[in-house]
């Protein structure tokens, strides 16, 4: 029930922290997992107190324990361990603080961790994350590449100095941050949220020079894989590792399988592109020489036979005009006139036929082979 107050009629705060202690005490012990964000030993204390904190969302305990309880814990306890803690929570009602007293502390194994990144992996392939119609392709020229790394890695070193080699002059936008531990997840998250928000950048590499199971956790994170997904802009995995792959590699539009790899992925090499240009321009330039050439021989080709084709028609028809000149000829008073024969006409140009059409005193005209005579008709003597 709801405790009844009013402006007229306020609760005292001895009440308000009397019922919260009362409804906390009523939860009784948990067992939780989480992240050792903060622990500093104290010696001869009997209480040792250590941070718990949520890996996937911004949320930690205060947890203490009994100094006996916290040295027989092996691995030793140290900040950045994942941890499973039986507590039960404690109010302290004159200071109105929260706490849990540790009864159990349990490390968890190598083997759990990957068994809890397995059952992550499977939920989230589950939900299409790492599908690959999803990925996104990389640009061919990035006009800004942002580089998410740690603090002066040799990761950083490697991906700025072979993009470099291989495209100089190429922009980055750098954000160092922590690649490992309990601050890694929420400063690389933030990281990606403000290059994702950049209009300039093109694609984001997310680099680390691989590293143990433990330190790789950060990149099998629900919140960073997620974040990651959600992301606008491509973003490659460069983790450089080769066995244990983090839930990163399966989200992330390319995986690369180390830094320096990730720099030859996301630019192209300055030097193959001018081989290859030059390799082109001297096939385009074989290829239009060649077809010039062809072009040359089509047209001397085409000129010959047009020229025999002229020629043939010339000669064809040479032969026809000197067959129809024979046949004219054959067929021509001339001819008749080189074997001997003659015509006659009077001076209207009428051919003698009869010796009667020319009267005695005509004049007539004889038209021999070469030439003709004129003649005119005597009297007949009868």
């Amino acid at each position: 029930m709801a405790l009844e107050s009013s402006a007229d009629a306020p609760v005292p705060v001895r009440t308000v922290s009397r019922l919260i202690g009362e409804w906390v005490g009523q939860l009784g012990a948990v067992w939780m997992e989480g992240q050792v964000a903060q622990f500093r030993r104290r010696p001869g204390a009997r209480n040792q107190f250590l941070v718990l904190r949520d890996t996937d969302a911004e949320v930690s305990l205060t947890i203490v324990a009994d100094a006996q309880l916290v040295g027989s814990v092996e691995p030793p306890l140290a900040e950045g361990q994942r941890v499973v803690i039986w507590a039960r929570p404690e109010f302290w009602s004159g200071q109105g603080s929260l706490q849990l007293r540790a009864r159990d502390i349990r490390p968890v194994g190598i083997g759990d961790l990957l068994a809890s990144i397995e059952r992550l992996k499977a939920l989230l392939a589950a939900e299409g994350l790492f599908a690959p119609e999803r990925k996104v392709p990389l640009p061919f020229l990035p006009h800004t590449i942002g580089l998410i790394c740690g603090r002066a890695s040799a990761a950083m070193t490697d991906v700025l100095v072979n993009v470099e080699d291989r495209w100089p002059g190429t922009r980055f936008d750098v954000r160092e941050v922590a690649v490992q531990g309990v601050n890694a997840v929420p400063e690389i998250t933030a990281a990606l949220a403000e290059l994702d928000a950049d209009p300039h950048v093109d694609v984001i590499v997310i680099a680390r020079g691989g590293g143990s199971v433990e330190d790789l956790l950060p990149f099998s994170n629900e919140t960073l894989v997620r974040a990651v997904a959600t992301a606008r802009t491509p973003v490659v995995s460069a983790i450089g590792h080769e066995q244990d792959s983090p839930l990163l590699d399966y989200v992330a539009d390319l995986r690369a399988s180390t830094p320096t790899d990730a720099a030859k992925r996301i630019v192209p090499s300055w030097a193959e592109e001018s081989a290859l240009i030059t390799g082109l321009r001297d096939r385009a330039r074989r290829t239009l020489l060649t077809a010039i050439e062809r072009a040359i021989d089509s047209i001397a080709d085409l000129r010959r036979r047009s020229l025999a084709r002229i020629t043939g028609q010339w000669e064809a028809a040479t032969a026809d005009i000197d067959h129809l000149s024979a046949r004219l000829r054959a067929l021509s008073p001339a001819s008749t006139l080189d074997r001997g024969y003659a015509i006659v006409t009077v001076d209207d140009g009428t051919i003698v036929r009869n010796e009667r059409d020319v009267a005695a005193g005509d004049v007539m005209t004889i038209r021999v082979a070469r030439g003709s005579l004129t003649a005119r008709r005597e009297a007949d003597d009868g």
